[in-house]
């Protein structure tokens, strides 16, 4: 078992992961492209206690012509409007200057004081190679070669600012102290970047990366880079092998393993009942398409959800878990904002007063 206690993220896509998800009558599917959608899927989230929300995002458009809004920008929006959950946009590196991504997330980590985060991908669609016009298409090895550049580009970065550089001495008129600035001097094969940053170093210093390791390739970038790995499973003890595999190889790439938490993508669709679940998955799948689970599912209450976390943990599965909502809304609906004192949190009720029973 886990020696820290488990974490618990949601990622949130659109109306949901299934493609029916914006046929129901609760999905505000006219209203993705507001800020008030995703403020009040992520607020949610925050209320609920949970610890950090994944945006995914891509350069690509879905069948309707329509891609999604930007993901660091939906975070900057959200960043004044929550107070303890991790943002973790997804910002892509293929098509993107790490200068750029660099500065973003740090910006961001200003915005919530320390809560920002950033998933790296890459874009092997040869039609977002074409939107660009810059390079031809990569094979995954390639794509993951340079995310590894851009990511070591990204941190240098973020430390070309030492913590105290700025003075900020009024008498001398001095802002900043030259001494603790840095050039990073990065020459790749695929990015040549002087720096420093024009940002100061990031509240957190290094706000934590996350990878999904998917690939060998994105698994190899994974155990030297990522604080957060992502992974699939069809089941818990499949995730189990995987994540000692993969601790194995954090081990072997000269980190500790304990410093690098494993994350097991969960699709969820919760309801009153568990038979109100499955009937609700069986409308979306009569819309269509139907598509098989990519990764351990759940259908069923939030209770149910609570069980399938503690039996992770017991089995040494992942050091979280990721939920991925078949459908968002539904998903906001049904979460539970955390008890508050203490008694309640421990299961207790709040008891009656001993005098005003005796009193009748």
């Amino acid at each position: 078992m886990s020696s820290f206690p488990p974490l618990l993220g949601v990622e949130l896509s659109g109306t949901g992961i299934h493609p029916a998800s914006w046929r129901r009558a609760d999905s505000r599917a006219e209203e993705l492209f507001t800020a008030g959608y995703w403020l009040d899927a992520i607020t949610a989230a925050d209320r609920a206690g949970l610890d950090f929300v994944f945006l995914p995002d891509t350069f690509g458009v879905d069948a309707s012509g329509y891609g999604p809004l930007d993901a660091v920008a939906v975070a900057a929006r959200a960043a004044a409007a929550t107070r303890a959950i991790g943002l973790i946009p997804q910002a892509t590196v293929t098509h993107t200057e790490p200068f750029h991504v660099s500065k973003a997330i740090a910006a961001l980590d200003y915005a919530t004081d320390g809560r920002a985060g950033w998933e790296v991908a890459v874009s092997a669609d040869p039609d977002q190679t074409k939107l660009f016009g810059r390079k031809q298409p990569q094979d995954d090895t390639s794509l993951w070669h340079e995310a590894d550049e851009a990511i070591e580009v990204v941190t240098r970065l973020w430390d070309s600012w030492e913590d105290d550089a700025e003075i900020r001495d009024i008498a001398t008129g001095r802002f900043i102290d030259r001494d603790r600035l840095h050039y990073i001097d990065f020459e790749g094969e695929n990015f040549s970047v002087k720096g420093p940053s024009i940002t100061p170093r990031p509240p957190q210093g290094q706000p934590p990366i996350a990878v999904r390791a998917a690939s060998a390739a994105s698994t190899r970038l994974a155990v030297h880079r990522a604080d957060l790995i992502r992974i699939g499973a069809a089941d818990l003890d499949e995730a189990a092998a995987l994540r000692s595999r993969l601790r194995s190889a954090v081990a072997a790439a000269g980190r500790r393993p304990d410093e690098v938490r494993i994350l097991l993508d969960v699709e969820v669709h919760l309801a009153a009942t568990e038979d109100r679940a499955h009937a609700e998955l069986e409308q979306l799948d009569a819309w269509g398409p139907a598509v098989p689970p990519a990764s351990v599912r759940h259908l069923g209450t939030a209770d149910g959800l609570r069980a399938l976390l503690d039996r992770t943990q017991r089995a040494c599965a992942a050091d979280g878990l990721v939920l991925r909502p078949l459908a968002v809304p539904a998903f906001g609906a049904a979460l539970v904002r955390p008890a508050r004192s203490l008694r309640a949190r421990i299961g207790l009720t709040r008891p009656a007063n001993r005098y005003a029973l005796a009193r009748g």
